[in-house]
């Protein structure tokens, strides 16, 4: 998967039946969907894959229980099909994960076992496993680190976890399975119209500056957050359709929640709840919902938000954290529809809306990592018939993603394991707070199409947002490995190295200021 065949591949590609602009779950997903179809798909990507909103979720993969109190029923049920079949599809990526909501009402109690019940009769067959009431006793063995103070009891329930970015890398490898085509550092930046309709696209590499004039029968607007910036290339006066939230994460020591279950802290002052998530040796707390009226590539958590996270976990583990005790802090921005008059948008739909403009550019708006397959599967419906390319059934309910093992595994390379162990490195460690190996670098770089220190740091493996200073102290290890694989210049290495310094030092949580 060297870039350069694969740049030869589209230069020589007269037309595509389905090109898809944003390298997300959903574009990734649309990409996938389309290639399993039959159809010939390109998927261009300005940044990297999963740059954006999709390498910073909650990690979940789940029904949305807040969701189910909102009275959003059919996405809640919808949500919980779309988990079983993640988790029969990506076993090596997906995984089951036991909740645990501590209760200190005995009314909370009631109300939350009802809530649950509803769940869990929502999932039907695709139920993990029924909730149930606990003691004290049994919550604090299920939670140690949970506040002992006034402890009633507690409810488990089952939902799934994830690594949302390895899942994006899965689906990209997914579309070159299925005979397509999909590139990082692409951007598009014009669509091409003929006799009124839209027919292609013009993209430049971001690496060489090579502009190409691309043709297309379909094309998918599926840029999240950016979404409305490719309807203004098809149309300047289109209005905005989105209402961007930001969303912020910490990430503290396993030894505040020492623990297998993740705990569920049910009602914050937002309307939100908060987790805290086992994940990658940390713990994951998250998250909050802040409107913003901007889009950058890099979001920050916010000061409040972190202030917010820390106090809402203190409340409810034995240990308060403090902004100490933060090793990495990372936000996402969601592409909500809509915003109600009070500019909130804690209660706005995280469902999906489809629109094709005149010229026949198909855009997405909304949804989440977990109903990606059943957004996709829409998506390409809707494509087939404006671009009336022929009409096929999706195959991507049953359809495995790549590396899928027989057997759920802990292992996100899954299958490709034998393949990355053996290039040269295997075993050798970067860095002694990370697992990441010179092997694993290597065939991110020759398999994944990383292309440079953050893709490998912040993406394939997730060093960036587990441990944000470790990730800094690896960065120079690991620009000369990719300069090795790449071929870079000294000048190259060193300016690359510098630049995910600059980035990683935004993750870093500052001390407040006195």
């Amino acid at each position: 998967m060297r870039r350069p065949a694969l740049l030869a591949h589209l230069r020589t590609t007269p037309c595509w039946d389905v090109l898809v602009i944003g390298g997300g779950a959903t574009g990734l997903g649309c990409a996938v969907d389309a290639a399993a179809r039959g159809h010939l798909t390109l998927l261009l990507e300005a940044h990297d894959f999963a740059k954006g909103t999709s390498s910073r979720s909650t990690k979940l993969i789940h029904g949305g229980v807040r969701y189910l109190a909102q009275g959003r029923i059919g996405l809640v049920r919808e949500a919980l099909a779309e988990r079983s079949i993640l988790l029969a599809n990506a076993p090596h990526l997906v995984h089951p994960q036991r909740f645990v909501v501590p209760v200190y009402r005995q009314w909370d109690r009631l109300m939350l076992g009802v809530g649950l019940t509803a769940y869990d009769w929502l999932a039907g067959r695709h139920s993990l496993g029924p909730s149930r009431l606990l003691s004290p006793a049994d919550t604090l063995a299920a939670l140690p680190g949970v506040r002992r103070e006034g402890l009633v009891g507690g409810i488990a329930y089952q939902d799934a976890r994830f690594d949302d970015a390895r899942l994006a890398i899965s689906l990209m490898r997914t579309v070159f399975d299925l005979g397509g085509l999909a590139l990082n550092y692409l951007p598009v930046t014009g669509l091409r119209h003929a006799a009124g309709r839209i027919s292609g696209v013009d993209a430049r590499d971001a690496e060489t500056g090579e502009v190409f004039a691309i043709e297309a029968k379909a094309i998918i607007n599926a840029a999240g957050v950016w979404a409305d910036e490719v309807r203004r290339l098809d149309n300047p006066e289109s209005p905005a359709q989105l209402a961007p939230s930001q969303g912020a994460h910490l990430v503290i020591d396993r030894d505040f929640l020492p623990a297998d279950t993740a705990l569920l802290i049910p009602q914050t002052p937002d309307g939100r709840v908060l987790f805290a998530i086992p994940w990658q040796g940390k713990v994951l707390l998250g998250t909050t919902d802040t409107p913003r009226r901007d889009t950058p590539l890099e979001p920050l958590p916010l000061d409040e938000e972190v202030d917010f996270i820390l106090a809402t976990a203190g409340r409810y583990l034995s240990r308060p954290p403090t902004r100490a005790d933060v090793r990495s802090g990372f936000a996402g921005l969601r592409p909500l529809i809509g915003a109600d008059q009070n500019g909130s948008t804690a209660a706005l739909s995280r469902e999906h809306v489809i629109r094709t403009s005149p010229t026949g550019l198909v855009s997405v708006a909304g949804g989440k990592w977990t109903t990606y397959r059943h957004m996709a599967r829409q998506i390409v419906d809707q494509a087939e018939a404006v671009a009336r390319l022929p009409r096929r059934p999706s195959p991507t309910a049953t359809l495995h993603l790549h590396g899928a093992t027989a057997d759920p595994t802990d292992d996100v390379l899954g299958t490709d394991r034998p393949l990355a162990d053996a290039l040269p490195g295997a075993g050798v460690s970067l860095h002694p707070r990370l697992t990441l190996t010179e092997a694993e670098l290597r065939h991110a770089v020759r398999f994944e199409l990383a292309r440079d220190v953050e893709d490998i740091l912040a993406r394939r493996h997730r060093a960036l947002f587990i441990d944000a200073r470790a990730a800094i102290e690896a960065a120079e290890a690991v620009a000369a490995i990719v300069a090795d694989e790449l071929g870079w210049s000294d000048e190259r290495r060193r300016e690359r190295t510098k630049a995910f310094h600059q980035l990683a030092e935004g993750f870093c949580v500052k001390q407040a200021v006195a």
